[in-house]
């Protein structure tokens, strides 16, 4: 390649930086961007979306409060009622994944890792206590299962607005509670 060849290109891609770093300066001020007409369908969906949000893992929430209540009244049904208590706090933690923040639950009467219950107690809210728990194991075996099936038509009735992937989520958790409610009832039987 000859000294031309290479001078001409390098005149000519200094030329075309010195264009465009010249094209993009002006005195103009751009103006305001106007929401599109998506925009505010979209904030108003998402709204709808973290209100459901929430109200399932108040839901949510609540149950586990009254399987606390029921443990410290019952300690003799720990170890019929420790797996499904288990279960209802892993359905509040996966209902509230996605940004929504809620108040957390009252401390499991199991012992839970220090830092969980570190941040859980740094961001908790003061709440009214749970209702109070029958005296008999046996009722307050049926309040349980009145609390889960009650827990579970809620989240039934949230189907109709979920969006697809949390209305799976919602059936599974809704389907969960309705055989809490019959293990803690029809199952004792058995």
């Amino acid at each position: 390649m000859t000294t031309t060849g290479r001078r001409a290109l390098l005149t000519a891609g200094v030329s075309a930086a010195a264009a465009a770093a010249v094209s993009g300066c002006t005195s103009e001020k751009p103006a305001p961007r106007k929401p599109g007409a998506a925009e505010p369908e979209a904030e108003r969906v998402a709204r709808a979306e973290a209100a459901l949000r929430l109200r399932s893992v108040t839901a949510s929430r609540t149950l586990l409060e009254r399987y606390d209540a029921a443990l410290a009244a019952h300690p003799a049904l720990a170890s019929r009622l420790n797996p499904l208590r288990r279960s209802v706090a892993a359905h509040a933690e996966a209902l509230g994944e996605g940004g929504t923040t809620v108040r957390p639950a009252t401390a499991a009467p199991t012992a839970a890792p220090a830092s969980a219950s570190a941040s859980a107690s740094a961001s908790a809210k003061p709440t009214a206590s749970p209702a109070p728990v029958a005296t008999d194991p046996r009722a307050a075996l049926k309040e349980l299962a009145t609390a889960e099936r009650t827990a579970s038509d809620a989240h039934t009735a949230a189907l109709l607005t979920a969006p697809p992937e949390y209305a799976r989520l919602l059936a599974s958790v809704a389907a969960a509670g309705a055989a809490h409610a019959y293990l803690l009832t029809e199952g004792a039987r058995a």
